[in-house]
């Protein structure tokens, strides 16, 4: 009898050993990352993002070169609308490039230092790091962070999970959640690289800026393009539509939307203007804001941004950045009003 006790003893140890393989705790876990962020000279990423706060899901595919410590080179794509931009950031800059319309913005920017981006490594690692009380699981081959997240329209979303591979620490899929858990926000990485070597011209304004132009052609300035109008579906507290009046002009029309109540805004939009391809970057005393969607520029109380072939502008005196986001990353498909 005894020795059948100690053998069911040897063999509960012996499971205990097995659970705590290849498991950290969290406190391990984070010291890892930090270790790795040291360590780090850059790397590629690929991945799939989609959001599901429209009528219906948008999907794009996104890239991430970066090579430590400032270089970043970012597409985004989304191939049923056609809509595609790259930021890239090098010693000249930040810029922001839309090839469907031959427009480019330069930025004197702390980008992606300012907030957190959802696609980036280290981003992820910052918020996972900064948020004490970040909740932790390990599963068989990733470990599993939830934290707060840190970006404009956080009050929207609030949650975030993020999920890595064990072997690596590389991330696997990120969640950002509303208040409901219900996750607007998915990105699923399919392929990163640590390490990665660049050529020595990878971050070349001048290059990248060609190779998207023609990878992307621009749009037909001859083509007849029926603009659909577009409506925010998050608006602050106490604010409400007040009046929408369309304006002919030479290049189509223009729809003028005002928004009061506790606060007010205006939104405009109409038909984006294609730019001749030897167009300059045009300089920006702001910053590139990630809408999700697209990347717009908000410049003091204005903020504007392409898509699908439509310009919008946003002004307010009275919305924080965090407010004029917020209601910016909302207007994607037609809503009712």
């Amino acid at each position: 009898m005894g020795r059948k006790v100690l053998w069911a003893l040897v063999g509960i140890i012996f499971l205990f050993a097995l659970a705590g393989c290849g498991s950290k705790s969290q406190e391990e876990v984070l010291r890892a990352l930090n270790e790795k962020m040291d360590e780090m000279t850059g790397y590629q990423a690929e991945a799939k993002m989609t959001f599901r706060t429209g009528e219906k899901p948008q999907v794009y595919h996104v890239e991430v070169w970066h090579k430590q410590p400032s270089y970043y080179r970012v597409s985004l794509k989304n191939a049923d609308k056609g809509q595609s931009q790259m930021i890239l950031r090098n010693d000249e800059g930040v810029f922001v490039f839309t090839p469907a319309l031959n427009k480019s913005f330069k930025f004197v920017s702390d980008w992606p230092k300012n907030s957190s981006q959802v696609y980036l490594y280290e981003s992820l690692v910052k918020d996972i790091s900064s948020d004490s009380k970040a909740k932790f699981k390990a599963t068989k081959k990733h470990y599993v962070f939830e934290t707060k997240t840190n970006y404009p329209n956080s009050e929207i979303v609030p949650i975030q999970e993020i999920t890595l591979r064990k072997k690596d620490l590389a991330p696997v899929s990120v969640k950002v959640m509303d208040t409901d858990r219900k996750a607007l926000l998915t990105v699923e990485f399919s392929n990163v690289e640590f390490n990665k070597k660049f050529d020595d011209d990878a971050f070349d304004t001048s290059k990248n800026m060609t190779g998207a132009r023609l990878e992307v052609p621009a749009m037909a300035e001859g083509k007849e393009q029926v603009m659909e109008v577009m409506y925010p579906s998050q608006l602050p507290e106490g604010v409400q539509a007040l009046e929408e009046k369309e304006v002919k002009s030479a290049d189509g029309t223009r729809v003028i939307m005002t928004f009061g109540g506790k606060k007010s805004f205006t939104l405009v939009q109409e038909k984006a203007e294609v730019l001749p391809a030897t167009s300059m970057p045009v300089p920006v005393n702001g910053d590139p804001v990630d809408l999700g969607f697209t990347v717009g520029a908000l410049t003091g109380q204005t903020l504007t941004w392409s898509y699908n072939g439509v310009e919008f502008t946003l002004a307010s005196d009275d919305l924080t950045p965090e407010e004029m986001v917020m209601v910016a990353s909302s207007v994607q498909e037609k809503a009712a009003k």
